[in-house]
């Protein structure tokens, strides 16, 4: 089983930010970070700079390889950054 993680910060979310589980919807200067469990990826995004999390609507992911999963995470940074309330992307590999 494996693990990994990656976290990419400045990332600005685009017009209608993003859509979370505890805040709904959230916007700014993020940092968005994912981390894979070997099965899953989970995704979490918090405003850049601040120490509380937000988990992003549509995690956690099935996600069977870290190459699948730092690709998952790289989608993820572009939605953010496309905005209109962004959840996790449906990944396929």
């Amino acid at each position: 089983m494996g693990w990994a993680s990656w976290t990419t910060t400045g990332v600005f979310a685009g017009r209608g930010g993003v859509r979370t589980e505890e805040a709904g919807i959230v916007t700014g200067d993020l940092t968005v970070h994912t981390t894979w469990d070997g099965n899953h990826a989970d995704v979490a995004v918090q405003y850049s700079g601040t120490s509380y999390w937000f988990t992003l609507t549509g995690s956690p992911v099935t996600c069977l390889s870290e190459q699948d999963s730092r690709h998952l995470h790289q989608a993820v940074v572009e939605a953010v950054r496309a905005g209109g309330g962004a959840t996790v992307p449906q990944y396929h590999p």
